[in-house]
């Protein structure tokens, strides 16, 4: 799968993405056709024990990435650019998103964007790098804004739409719209040409995405906007409490499970 794949899919096709964090879940993700897997920095407080995303960082990121190429056979590979590694200084932000490509092995990037994304998305594109853009609500900047729905009000739903344009325009191959109304994503899908993917933004996307650990049941809690379809954190802790009894009774390991060298009987 490649960027202009996923661009062909609007108002033909639904697209399925998912974020994955490690070769296991990627594998499991690719097997079951999801067109996106997404190494997002939702990693920070769903895997690395942080209470958000900004602690996380581009080796982190680069890392996951790795990990998730390696175990990815058709689906998209896209990394999530981190807090503050791109927005400062355009040098640094190009080489920070082309080290997810040349040394991570990520087919795109996605950047949480606003106007000061546009000129980069414009030069990532131009420089061959794929982009993904990301409007609505964007954790990285709430201490700012905060973890609310955004684009409830006129001027800010039509900034979103503005902002969705001009990011088309620099050459984004999709645009995920987060914790938005869903009129208002269905009037940013009506008005672009690239796909676009939704998380709390309604059914009228060209996708959607959602984060792992709440679609598998692994998370202690699940966005309103989302949905577990199942629930491994009960199998976990399960075969983990089965796994304790069984070596506190002597049960585990068994005969089958040691093996025995004849040759070593009379070392001593």
């Amino acid at each position: 799968m490649r960027a202009k794949d996923i661009r062909a899919k609007a108002g033909v096709e639904p697209i399925t993405m998912l974020t994955a964090y490690d070769a296991p879940t990627a594998r499991l993700i690719d097997e079951a056709g999801i067109d996106i897997a997404l190494i997002g920095d939702s990693i920070g407080n769903t895997r690395l024990g942080y209470d958000s995303t900004l602690p996380v960082t581009v080796d982190e990121i680069a890392s996951a990435t790795a990990s998730v190429a390696r175990a990815t056979e058709d689906a998209l590979v896209v990394a999530d650019m981190p807090f503050l590694s791109f927005g400062a200084d355009e040098a640094d932000a190009v080489e920070h998103c082309g080290r997810m490509l040349k040394e991570a092995d990520a087919d795109a990037i996605k950047l949480e964007c606003g106007p000061h994304t546009i000129d980069l998305t414009r030069t990532l594109t131009q420089l061959g790098i794929p982009v993904q853009a990301h409007l609505g609500l964007t954790p990285q900047r709430e201490n700012e804004t905060g973890l609310f729905r955004q684009g409830t009000d006129d001027e800010s739903a039509r900034r979103i739409v503005d902002l969705a344009r001009e990011h088309e325009a620099a050459g984004a191959f999709s645009l995920v719209l987060e914790h938005i109304p869903a009129n208002l994503a269905a009037t940013v899908t009506d008005a672009l040409s690239i796909p676009t993917i939704g998380i709390g933004a309604g059914p009228d996307c060209d996708g959607q995405v959602l984060v792992i650990d709440e679609v598998i049941g692994l998370s202690e809690r699940v966005a309103p906007f989302s949905k577990r379809f199942g629930d491994v954190s009960s199998e976990m802790r399960d075969a983990i409490a089965a796994y304790a009894d069984a070596v506190e009774s002597g049960e585990f390991p068994a005969e089958e499970h040691s093996h025995h060298e004849p040759d070593l009987d009379d070392v001593y």
